[in-house]
């Protein structure tokens, strides 16, 4: 089963240790199967119980997964290896157009935020015993999300959607349950699910959302949490529409036990409407970041969702940071009120340059996927030769691996930074890299 490489140790953390050398030596494999726990327990001469918590902690590290009867194996490709690293660098003279990040151009100022936020901190500064949440801030994200349709319930701020998703499934998940996510995906939800030694359930999706066939077999299959974006999906720029929303509302309706999780990131970028699947099942919560529309480095986002696990979230938070910074969670009241950002402009700057590029592939006789946000998403035959081609012709993209479970592969381009003279020169690229390749469906 394992070849020439004999797992040792007499303690769970020597056992647990002795896997993560032989995985990081190359003598365990991705995917190789490991003993059954009393069949190496015999072998080390310990209790079944101490090689139980030695796998235990290898599954918290995303060293190893298990699939109930068919044991553990080491995992495909070990947690700590983020998917972040499967990144193209732009060279001198390439352009970069793989990151994801916002056009820097639409982010508003932040100054006279900051300013305004730091006067009203002067005049009563956040003190150990206030409340985490600031009220106004609460109060402005409680109003939009009604106004989407979501239901009430408390609000939580985090520092950022991971730390919100992170938190949240913590709240209710153990390592080893499965939780159903969308594929392709992102890319750091991908891995988080895996650092938490949960075992992600690939969704197929296509343009409008998770497809329901594929979420209801996910969850009859035992997924005890599902993920879903409801717009600006990354990497395809899916979108949830209000069929597709009510057909993913029946299927969660029969597992209400499961926890339903909705990133909403593409808030104030997108002019789609956000059609939510908040409230069916037991327990539920939205989150809205403000790194797309107001600057990645602003850290904050705000979550809505069921009492019980908006509770868990905060009390667990009490614990480890405490709250994001009143000051900071000032300063996002300030950009909220003074109206900064003008949704509607930043998402028609996106859609123009969106539209252009689908367009001019189409013509060229490569179909690609994006209906909303700032990425395209194109499948290829061969991803990493596509890849290496767009390089050398002055593009870097990202690599389809970054995203994707099962899926077929792709590449994704931003276009943030795209002007209207780089559309036409950028598809010829493509066109040239990726050969003409027909629209197709995500997975």
């Amino acid at each position: 089963m394992l070849g020439e490489y004999r797992i040792t140790g007499r303690r769970a953390s020597e056992i647990a240790a002795s896997v993560e050398r032989g995985v990081g030596a190359g003598e365990l494999l991705p995917g190789q199967l490991l003993p059954p726990m009393r069949e190496l327990a015999t072998a080390l001469g310990v209790n079944p119980n101490t090689v139980a918590a030695a796998y235990r902690t290898l599954r918290e590290r995303g060293v190893i997964e298990t699939a109930g009867r068919r044991g553990s194996r080491v995992r495909a490709r070990p947690a700590s290896t983020a998917r972040g690293s499967l990144r193209v660098d732009a060279p001198p003279g390439v352009r970069q157009i793989s990151d994801g990040n916002p056009d820097v151009a639409l982010l508003p100022p932040l100054q006279d935020a900051f300013a305004a936020a730091a006067r009203r901190y002067a005049e009563r500064p956040v003190l150990y015993g206030d409340a985490p949440v600031n009220p106004r801030l609460a109060g402005i994200a409680r109003a939009g999300l009604e106004a989407d349709g979501v239901p009430d319930g408390p609000v939580a701020v985090t520092s950022g959607s991971l730390d919100a998703i992170e938190r949240v499934l913590n709240a209710h998940l153990r390592p080893g349950d499965a939780v159903a996510v969308e594929d392709p995906g992102w890319g750091s939800l991908l891995d988080l699910v895996a650092a938490l030694g949960l075992r992600p359930v690939p969704v197929a999706l296509d343009e409008d959302g998770p497809r329901p066939g594929e979420v209801q077999r996910a969850l009859d299959g035992g997924a005890r949490a599902v993920v879903v974006t409801g717009r600006a999906q990354n990497p395809t720029g899916a979108v949830v529409t209000q069929e597709r929303a009510r057909e993913l509302r029946g299927v969660l309706a029969r597992h209400p036990q499961v926890l339903t999780i909705e990133d909403d990131h593409g808030y104030a970028i997108v002019d789609q409407p956000l059609h939510p699947l908040a409230g069916v099942t037991d327990h539920w919560v939205v989150v809205r970041s403000t790194a797309k529309a107001y600057g990645p480095d602003l850290r904050l986002a705000v979550l809505t969702g069921d009492g019980i696990t908006v509770d868990r979230v905060l009390g667990r938070q009490q614990l480890g940071p405490g709250w994001v910074s009143g000051l900071l969670q000032q300063a996002v009241v300030e950009l909220w009120t003074s109206k900064a950002v003008d949704p509607a402009a930043v998402a028609r700057a996106y859609a123009e340059r969106r539209d252009a590029l689908l367009r001019a592939l189409a013509e060229r006789g490569v179909g690609a996927q994006g209906r909303s946000g700032m990425n395209v998403w194109v499948p290829v035959v061969d991803e990493t030769g596509t890849v290496a081609r767009l390089l050398h012709a002055g593009w870097a993209v990202a690599p389809g691996a970054r995203f994707r479970i099962s899926s077929p592969p792709g590449v994704r381009l931003t276009v943030s930074s795209l002007k209207g003279e780089d559309i036409e020169r950028l598809a010829d690229a493509v066109a040239a890299a990726a050969g003409p390749v027909p629209a197709r469906a995500y997975g």
